[in-house]
């Protein structure tokens, strides 16, 4: 059923014009006075005829048609407003004298037995199932209730008139029809954590952005940030995304890596050491920075769903799953042409790592004399995401919990203890964890205050 019908069929009527401009009338006057009629339907049902279109113009004495029909699941009750010389006001087929301007409202009520579901969504999703708007349906109906985020949010909770909804913490659940019922689908936007060369950024529910660790070349000034839905990190800047698809950059923009000014339409993007990478909503990739290795040369790109930056080396995660990649190939970073069925990617200094849609893992590079083992991950199953700093690999696993594998020098891979984890970052030499509860766990090096994240509470 549709949303609420209001349409207003309101006109500047001309003194002095005989007979009437639109349809809908029969009769008329003398020449004398014009009168404007508005019309508007409450939830239920719609006014057919004059209909929507307009404008429509009635001498004085114009006897107007009136149409209203019932959509499934109501019936029409009565006209109301300016009904003084409507024929009669509870006949859905009636008709109005024009000897003034009127203001008048077609009201539809349930039928017996049939109950109303008002639903609405806060901002960052909406309601695929049945949709927006109120919809009629039979007392004590089941009705599947299906939330879809948009990208970067995520779903919270179904509020209202929730007591006979199966979950109201699930994104599809069910509601069953003994009332009348408004719900209403809450949103917010994910928050997330990146972690650069040295240091750590995260992202709040509320669109703010926090860092800490090296502030240097002024990496870590994000303060003023809002409205940001993702963030990237290198080792000097870092980038944010804005929710209209513009992008901020800190940082040191030597070899013009923060020169996104002019970037629009944009739903990722990636920081390496020298360079930036942008996905573009319509899956071709922008870059700018150090381009000595050919890392930047992603403009004949096309069909990319996500791209991962690396040290000197770029890598774009196609629509039908398979890998391509630019850059910097000295350890075999780049031999990704054979990988098909991946659903994310990621890039480090000197090896590429790619997700597999069945919880796999797979990786490319380490070779050259720079192997710690960061691509030992063969016998990872059940994975949901990766990470990669220099020398090491993080996975995060459907339970929660998080693997890891190669150089452990700095500790970087001391997190066999972490539970509740919903999503992981590697920095050079620190790992970092965004629990369901909002707060973040990080391991490794904190030469620079990178890891001080224990006070950190990113959805508010």
């Amino acid at each position: 059923m549709a949303r609420v019908s209001i349409f207003l069929i309101t006109v500047a009527l001309i003194a002095g014009m005989v007979g009437c401009s639109g349809g809908g009338g029969s009769g008329g006057g003398d020449g004398g006075e014009s009168y404007t009629l508005t019309i508007a339907s409450t939830e239920g049902g719609s006014v057919t005829y004059p209909g929507e279109a307009g404008p429509y113009t009635y001498d004085e004495g114009t006897l107007v048609s009136l149409v209203a029909e019932a959509d499934e699941g109501y019936h029409f009750g009565n006209w109301t407003g300016g009904v003084s010389t409507i024929v009669d006001v509870h006949d859905a087929s009636t008709s109005i004298t024009m000897s003034k301007s009127y203001s008048i409202t077609a009201n539809f009520e349930l039928e017996e037995g049939w109950r109303s579901l008002t639903i609405s969504s806060t901002e960052g999703g909406s309601v695929t199932e049945p949709g927006k708007g109120t919809f009629a349906y039979v007392t004590n109906t089941t009705v599947d209730l299906v939330a879809q985020p948009n990208e970067y949010h995520e779903f919270v909770e179904w509020t209202g008139n929730v007591s006979t909804i199966d979950n109201v913490d699930a994104v599809i659940t069910t509601i069953n029809m003994d009332d009348n019922y408004s719900i209403t689908a809450n949103f917010r936007l994910t928050p997330m954590v990146i972690a650069g060369g040295y240091h750590t950024v995260g992202v709040k529910a509320d669109g703010t952005v926090v860092a800490v660790g090296w502030k240097e070349p002024k990496q870590c000034n994000v303060d003023g940030w809002t409205d940001i839905i993702q963030v990237a990190a290198g080792y000097y800047h870092t980038l944010g995304l804005e929710a209209d698809g513009t992008v901020v950059a800190v940082g040191d923009s030597s070899y013009g890596k923060c020169d996104i000014s002019g970037w629009k339409d944009i739903a990722q993007v990636s920081a390496g050491y020298e360079h930036t990478v942008g996905l573009k909503a319509d899956g071709t990739v922008v870059a700018v920075g150090q381009e000595t290795k050919g890392q930047c040369d992603a403009g004949g790109w096309g069909n990319i769903t996500q791209v991962a930056a690396g040290h000197y080396h770029t890598v774009g995660l196609e629509a039908d799953g398979t890998v391509v990649a630019v850059g910097s190939n000295n350890t075999g970073q780049c031999d990704v042409g054979d990988w098909t069925d991946i659903t994310q990617v990621t890039a480090s200094w000197y090896h590429t790592v790619g997700l597999e849609s069945n919880g796999t893992v797979v990786a490319a590079g380490c070779g050259g004399g720079h192997d710690y083992g960061q691509c030992d991950v063969d016998g990872w199953t059940n994975i949901v995401q990766v990470a990669t700093g220099i020398y090491h690999t993080v996975g995060l696993k459907a339970n929660g919990t998080v693997v890891a594998v190669g150089q452990e020098t700095k500790g970087q891979c001391d997190v066999g203890g972490w539970t509740d984890i919903v999503q992981v970052a590697a920095g050079d030499f620190h790992t970092v964890g965004l629990k369901a509860d909002g707060t973040v766990v990080a391991v490794g090096y904190n030469n620079t205050g990178q890891c001080d994240v224990g006070g950190w509470t990113l959805i508010t």
